[in-house]
């Protein structure tokens, strides 16, 4: 398979943003909503942490694809409050 190109990587993280930001309007997870106001109050940009909360949601897709599984939505959630922290690469 062939390696994305920076049109397809930007295109994939506006993606990835708006979801986030889908999430957020929607307060679905809640841990979004309370992902943003915990990472607020320490000092952190909005931008930075829809970019961070991105990664967090690609790591989860990634692992949907890589192992032909549902989307773990307790996982997931998990993962969000860890942040600033970031899942592991497997």
């Amino acid at each position: 398979m062939s390696e994305p190109d920076d049109g397809e990587e930007a295109f994939a993280q506006e993606t990835l943003i708006q979801a986030i930001e889908n999430q957020l309007e929607a307060d679905d997870p809640p841990a979004a909503k309370a992902t943003l106001n915990k990472l607020t109050l320490v000092g952190y940009e909005r931008d930075e942490i829809l970019h961070l909360m991105a990664l967090v949601l690609a790591a989860e897709i990634a692992a949907m694809l890589r192992e032909d599984r549902p989307f773990d939505r307790d996982g997931y959630e998990a993962a969000l409050r860890q942040l600033p922290g970031l899942p592991e690469a497997p």
